[in-house]
């Protein structure tokens, strides 16, 4: 048998940590070497292969610099980065393998590849990016809604903060052509969903994905982690873990 991964894990007290916790009993990939709760507690996280992170945009900086500082692979599906967090997670990938994602779930990395199509071909249509979580997520929109959005811009060869269109309001006057809109539903116990909607004319376009519990996340994340452990520094994709 491989020798086992030695995983470091973020957030460990949060409804992904927890999910993470209970795959974890019984994967015969991992041993979980670390858990962190605070940023303090990375003293006690010696020799690491790979480091999973879905904590809080501060919990991120304390993981990227420990990750960065010890040459340790890092895997993040943290939501509600800033451009200067995602700019130093694409620096800190010239010193160690990093994988970045917003959402771990193999139908939104599907779901992705059919809008990109989409808006591509119809680059005239209407796009909006509806998005429903539970009452207790605090960024809005999601982290995968507005990798949709990126996505659809790059395929329509348009510049993202350009044609987004966020919280319309009062007397917001006509649509804007190219625009992408987004709306947010934050509600009850909601795992996470995603629509895409194309519209023009008379007929519309409408990709959903729904997921219905976190482990989905957890899952692709720690299959992820088992692929990035060991690799070479670099930025990499969840397409590249789905294409080995």
């Amino acid at each position: 048998m491989p020798e086992l991964i030695r995983l470091g894990l973020t957030g460990i007290n949060g409804r992904m940590g927890r999910a993470f916790q209970a795959l974890l009993q019984d994967d015969l990939r991992f041993t979980l070497a670390a858990k962190i709760a605070r940023s303090g507690d990375w003293r006690a996280a010696p020799g690491l292969d790979v480091v999973i992170d879905f904590s809080t945009p501060a919990g991120f900086d304390s993981a990227l610099a420990h990750c960065r500082a010890s040459k340790i692979a890092l895997v993040c599906g943290t939501t509600g980065l800033d451009a200067d967090q995602r700019a130093r997670l694409q620096e800190a990938a010239r010193d160690i393998p990093v994988l970045y994602a917003a959402n771990f779930s193999l139908g939104i990395a599907v779901l992705t590849k059919l809008l990109r199509e989409a808006a591509a071909v119809l680059p005239d249509w209407d796009l909006e990016i509806i998005e429903a979580h539970h009452s207790r997520k605090v960024d809005a929109p999601s982290g995968t809604a507005l990798a949709l959005g990126r996505a659809a811009a790059d395929a329509r060869g348009a510049n993202f903060d350009e044609v987004a269109a966020f919280g319309r309001h009062g007397h917001t006057g006509v649509r804007t052509p190219g625009a992408i809109g987004f709306a947010s539903i934050r509600a009850g116990e909601i795992v996470g969903e995603h629509t895409a909607l194309l519209a023009a004319g008379d007929e519309r376009i409408e990709l959903t994905h729904r997921a219905y519990d976190n482990t989905i996340f957890a899952r692709g994340a720690l299959r992820a982690a088992t692929w990035l452990a060991g690799k070479p520094a670099g930025a990499y994709s969840l397409d590249d873990v789905l294409a080995a």
